[in-house]
């Protein structure tokens, strides 16, 4: 609203000392002068107003016994107009504002020659090429603009995915424990129900404890991150739901990234349930494999060989987990019986 002020205002002082002393009307002159200003008003049309405004200005050369410097007004229109989107728009009006110049010069009017034309169309082009530019640069930032609003949402439903998998492997992996334990001890209930009745108790206890750690990422809280360190506690749950474990290491054992440690612990832990819940195993056998750039995991059941497969949630999470560290999982019944779960997680320029 300043910018239209101010250049009437401009074009108003400039053109009343042009009036002084000379006889003529004007009223039509104000009307015309106020109008054409006026123009620079109505952004959202600017095509009808820029024409508008070479129409009067045309107009108020032709017409009034005075010059002034209108001609700007039309200028910053078709300025406006590039600026806005619409340079085919604003390429005719400029090539009609040249084109109603050279009809004036043609037609005997005083103040307009050659070089007036030649300057007049300088500057045609020079606000056609800023208003573009001005363009350019607007839609430019709209742009990155969406795109850190697209980079946030999937930023957010990552975490989303993240935290899902979390829960579904702590609530999946805890709980199932707790039932086959819970059924272990109704089955013992006349002779000795107490280990199944301590699992129940340590899974319940830590069950609670990783929820609070899932729901401290949603508080933004930063909480101890589950990793191999806790790796006897899945072998201690998988002995008391009367599986024998055999666990071996190959390689040197190093320090891991915390994203990679996070997810080898989540497939063990993934692995071991899903034998208790569903491979009538009675045995496991568990491999941590440390190699120069990867980190090599293997769970081996002599169950049935169908506990574990399937497209379930429990696969599908693990794979993910794999794939978003660049690794890959595949899990199936191995020949003779019993079922694998495979996986190879690159440790990545955190190593």
């Amino acid at each position: 609203m300043l910018f239209p002020a101010a250049v009437t205002a401009l074009v108003v002082a400039g053109t009343v000392p042009a009036w002084l002393g000379t006889p003529g009307r004007p009223l039509l002159d104000w009307v015309l002068i106020l109008s054409v200003c006026g123009a620079l008003f109505f952004r959202r049309h600017a095509v009808i107003a820029c024409l508008y405004a070479l129409a009067a200005t045309a107009f108020f050369y032709v017409y009034s016994a005075v010059d002034g410097p209108l001609v700007v007004v039309v200028l910053l229109c078709l300025y406006v107009v590039a600026a806005e989107g619409r340079l085919p728009a604003a390429v005719a009006l400029g090539a009609a504002t040249v084109a109603t110049a050279t009809l004036g010069t043609l037609s005997g009017h005083d103040e307009t020659n050659g070089i007036t034309l030649f300057m007049l169309a300088g500057w045609v082009v020079a606000l056609l090429a800023l208003g573009t530019v001005r363009h350019g640069r607007r839609e430019a930032l709209r742009e990155a603009v969406r795109r850190a609003e697209e980079a946030a949402r999937l930023r957010a439903a990552e975490e989303r995915l993240r935290i899902a998998r979390e829960l579904h492997d702590v609530v999946g992996h805890h709980l199932s424990m707790i039932n086959v334990q819970a059924g272990t001890a109704l089955y013992r209930l006349p002779r000795d129900p107490a280990p199944a009745l301590t699992v129940i108790k340590e899974a319940s206890r830590d069950t609670l404890r990783e929820l609070r750690s899932a729901i401290g990422v949603l508080r933004q809280v930063d909480p101890p991150a589950a990793g191999l360190d806790r790796l006897d506690e899945l072998v201690r749950y998988a002995e008391l739901a009367s599986l024998e474990v055999s666990r071996r290491t190959e390689g040197t054992p190093r320090p891991l990234p915390a994203g990679v440690d996070l997810a080898a612990f989540r497939i063990l832990q993934e692995s071991i349930t899903n034998v208790t819940r569903h491979a009538a195993a009675d045995r496991v056998e568990l491999t941590i494999g440390y190699g120069t750039a990867e980190l090599r995991l293997e769970v081996r059941d002599d169950g049935r060989g169908t506990g574990s497969g399937g497209g379930g949630e429990g696969i599908r999470g693990m794979r993910e987990r794999a794939r978003a560290l660049g690794g890959e999982l595949a899990a199936g019944p191995v020949p003779g019986g019993g079922f694998r779960v495979r996986a190879r997680l690159p440790y990545g320029a955190d190593a």
